[in-house]
This record gives C-alpha cells, structure tokens and sequence, in this order.
C-alpha cells in the first residue's frame, strides 16, 4: 500500500473526543432504546459513545442517537468499506475497526472521518503506521495481555497513540489512562445488554458518572 503522510485520519478522533478519555462502546439491538441510552450516558458525564455494527439494526440506533444530541457518536466493528460508507451517512463521527483494512482506512479518507483500526501486533501496527494512522485501538486488550502487553508493543512506536478495548473494566480503566500512550479506554460495561433489556437506564447513568469521574482523576 502506498505510504501516506499523517493526515488528520486518526488525530482527529481527539478532536471529535474533546478531551474525553472514556468511550462506552454499545451493543443496541432496539432503536427504541436510542434516545434514552443517548439522555442516561450524557447524563452521567459521556461526550462520546461507539455504537457496534454487530446488530441487524445498529445503523438506525447510530442515527438516532447522533440526532439525539449530547454526544458524539462513533461506529465500531466496522469491517466494510461500505459499512463505513452507511456509517457516516447515518451520523458517524468517527469509525472503529477490530483489524486493519487499507479498503476500510481509504474509505474513511475518502469520507474525512477519524477511523481508528485495530492491531494486535507490531506488523499490523506498522502497516497502519504507513497508512498514515497514529491512533491505533489495542484490541483485545486484556486477552492480549493488558497494561504489560500496551506498553511492549507502544515502546518502539513512541508517537502512537492506544485507544485499548477489549475486557476492560472500572477496576482496570484507571491504570490504562495513567500510561502516556493511552488517548482513551474503550469499554462496555457502563451499558450492557442485560442493563438495556431491563430498561435501566439509571443504571447506566450511575456506572457512566462513576467511569467519567474515574477518568478525570
């Protein structure tokens, strides 16, 4: 693949974040739930949230909760280049990959969103490198390794940028963000499926306040 310059692809995601280190990454299978899942997370302090292209309706929940307001609402797993195209025409900030495609990173240029791809090695990091990417997602973070894992595979490459996801937790989340290479910590546990079946959305408000204060601190 020809080699790009840094472009703004990757570095704008800390834009769209506006400082925020914390993304709930979100599984919604019902657009009904759109609306208040967007009011709860705002409500305890998000600014931004990812939305998985893992459910038949995920492209609408994405619509609806960029229309809602209050947050700056990313696509993730990601894995088409025409997936990236529906995800920026429903409202898609930015789009998040579990691997590195060059089809999907042109798309996303194409498009002049931030697209964040994911590696697991140096290989697959130094391909996204020569893409023109720095702000790569460390995933699956915690299966991979974790912290230990994060901080041998940032040490060669010290203008990269993680966004780790993947088995995070509250318990674990603080300890990512103290490490320099880390821009944000990616995490589903602030709303899961069980909370958005049972429609607790209060929940969600309290487990997201509690993460944003975590993130700040």
């Amino acid at each position: 693949m020809t080699a790009h310059p840094t472009d703004g692809l990757t570095t704008g995601l800390a834009r769209v974040l506006a400082g925020a280190r914390l993304l709930p990454v979100l599984t919604v299978p019902s657009p009904a739930t759109a609306g208040p899942l967007a009011d709860a997370l705002a409500a305890g302090g998000a600014r931004c949230a990812e939305v998985t292209f893992r459910t038949r309706r995920a492209e609408r929940v994405l619509k609806e909760m960029a229309a809602h307001g209050g947050l700056a609402v990313g696509a993730g797993t990601v894995l088409t280049p025409e997936q990236a195209e529906r995800a920026v025409a429903a409202g898609a900030r930015f789009v998040v990959s579990p691997g590195f495609d060059e089809e999907v990173v042109a798309k996303c240029r194409e498009l002049g969103v931030p697209v964040v791809p994911g590696v697991a090695t140096a290989t697959e990091l130094m391909r996204a490198l020569k893409a023109g990417l720095d702000t790569l997602k460390l995933f699956p973070a915690e299966p991979l390794g974790g912290l230990r894992a994060l901080r041998a595979l940032a040490a060669p490459f010290p203008s990269t940028r993680f966004v780790p996801t993947g088995g995070i937790d509250a318990s674990r989340m603080a300890a990512y963000l103290a490490d320099p290479a880390v821009l944000a910590v990616g995490g589903s546990w602030m709303a899961t499926a069980a909370h958005l079946e049972r429609g607790d959305y209060d929940e969600i408000r309290r487990l997201t306040a509690d993460a944003v204060e975590r993130s700040t601190t």
